[in-house]
């Protein structure tokens, strides 16, 4: 099982300075993925939840895929309806080219209305928009030329150069809980990317909705691909709290359970919403990153002397 980290593009302390210590960071203490969440017209909504400055995650991954060297770079999780999708292709595929196949793609519809109205884009059927641009995004990113017809968007004779290191593209991770993100996951989706869930959600509803899903399709149930919320607490929290908050030893049975229940990779979210991101919150999240790798470590090596 993988681990990786929603990195804080956001707020007081979000810097390149900022940006470029958390990732040689990350990358030092053996984590696997770095990600970054998306807005792209920071309206009052969105403002209260992420503030100013946003950086732009292509751009700042477009960046750090020179400055890292191991860490895979991706997103938690584009909005899709945000972009045209062949702009988002091509923007992935550069990135994966520049960071020799680093590339994870996260992706999802978006929940924000009035971020939708600022750009001109409509928020009904953002789901049924959604699907269809990741349906193209994944054929720019498998052929030279591309001829696609869709309701939203066509595009004839298109060339799509240079492609992904990855073929036939990088992993894709659906986010979303609905019905119908699920069913995103399991036509469109390498993973599915829930988050902030509780244990008891995950098990009893999430899953078996994604295998239901999966079957009533006649596809394959995809991976589950996390991302859990990075909290730790003096004292162990009640059995209503969500993955990843608690005490070391309760967010330690996290992880087993997602190792058990097959997890391909989980996503630490060390970020909470309206929280502002200040220097020394940066600082104390880092230093939780990496008591949380030192566990890891021990947890590994418990498997292996298990068999």
């Amino acid at each position: 099982m993988k681990i990786g980290v929603n990195v804080p593009n956001y707020g007081e302390d979000a810097s390149p300075g900022s940006l470029q210590d958390w990732a040689r960071r990350l990358e030092e203490l053996g984590y696997h993925h770095l990600l970054l969440s998306d807005h792209v017209a920071v309206t009052p909504e969105v403002h209260r939840l992420f503030a100013t400055p946003f950086y732009d995650p292509f751009t700042v991954l477009a960046w750090l895929a020179g400055t890292t060297r191991r860490i895979g770079l991706g997103t938690t999780v584009t909005i899709l309806p945000y972009r045209h999708p062949v702009q988002v292709a091509r923007l992935v595929a550069n990135i994966d080219q520049l960071s020799g196949g680093r590339f994870v793609f996260g992706a999802a519809a978006g929940w924000a209305a009035g971020e939708f109205a600022a750009l001109g884009v409509p928020f009904e059927r953002r789901g049924a928009r959604s699907d269809e641009y990741l349906r193209l995004i994944k054929a720019c990113w498998a052929e030279e030329e591309v001829t696609f017809r869709g309701e939203f968007v066509s595009v004839e004779g298109l060339r799509t150069g240079p492609l992904p290191v990855q073929r036939p593209g990088p992993p894709v991770w659906v986010g979303g809980h609905s019905a119908g993100a699920m069913r995103r996951a399991v036509r469109h989706g390498d993973a599915w990317h829930p988050t902030s869930v509780t244990a008891d959600w995950l098990v009893g509803y999430g899953l078996p909705s994604l295998r239901d899903a999966a079957d009533r399709l006649g596809l394959p149930v995809p991976a589950l691909v996390p991302r859990i919320k990075l909290r730790i607490t003096g004292r162990p929290l009640g059995a209503d709290r969500v993955l990843g908050e608690g005490s070391l030893g309760q967010i330690r049975e996290d992880l087993d359970l997602l190792d058990s229940l097959g997890a391909a990779t989980v996503v630490l979210d060390p970020t909470f919403l309206g929280e502002p991101r200040t220097a020394d919150l940066a600082k104390r999240d880092l230093e939780t990153l990496e008591t949380v790798a030192a566990e890891l470590v021990d947890l590994e090596h418990q498997r292996l002397r298990r068999g």
